[in-house]
């Protein structure tokens, strides 16, 4: 009886949240996107100062470890290049706060990198959140502070990559590109 009445106390207790919490939570939340999905991969055109899109599909399958994550995305790139596809494998690691990665896609080397978990924002369910990382790598012909913000909005998923570039000393992100996807089945 005295175990159960400690249990019961520390049910009420409140729960404190922690960077080694969050990436947890990240990792669940990048798992239930598994799915297949559907939309756009929209770049921005400096020039006119617009979003361009192309039509995008993609199939992402969490693995059993719950911090892993297959995506493989497919999108027609005109006559010239044809269908791309581009297969990335992502892994969270909660005790580093961090999402490494590795993309694939044929006729480029394979792009490998790890970005710093920086914020993880809960909604009001599973299926509404934000998550953002950010790191330090090449961009186009510079080094640049790349960051991403993924959210979740129940069946819209969406993903904008900004670069700041590193050599500048001024705190200025560039939206590069972003997907807006919406869920089609499991």
């Amino acid at each position: 009886m005295r175990y159960l009445a400690m249990f019961l106390v520390l049910m009420t207790l409140p729960a404190f949240s922690t960077e080694k919490d969050n990436t947890v939570s990240a990792s669940s939340m990048l798992s239930q996107t598994a799915g297949r999905w559907q939309g756009e991969l929209q770049y921005r055109d400096y020039q006119s100062n617009t979003w361009q899109g192309l039509p995008m599909s993609v199939a992402i399958i969490a693995q059993p470890d719950e911090v892993t994550t297959v995506r493989t995305a497919q999108f027609d790139d005109g006559p010239q290049t044809g269908i791309v596809t581009i297969t990335t494998v992502t892994l969270v690691d909660p005790v580093a706060s961090s999402l490494s990665y590795a993309m694939f896609r044929r006729g480029r080397p394979t792009d490998v990198g790890l970005s710093r978990i920086v914020d993880v924002a809960q909604g009001a369910d599973t299926s509404h959140w934000t998550i953002v990382t950010v790191e330090t790598r090449k961009d186009g012909d510079e080094v640049a502070h790349v960051r991403e913000t993924t959210t979740r909005d129940g069946d819209l998923l969406t993903t904008l990559k900004e670069v700041n570039s590193a050599n500048d000393n001024k705190e200025v992100w560039l939206p590069r590109n972003r997907s807006v996807l919406r869920r089609t089945g499991s």
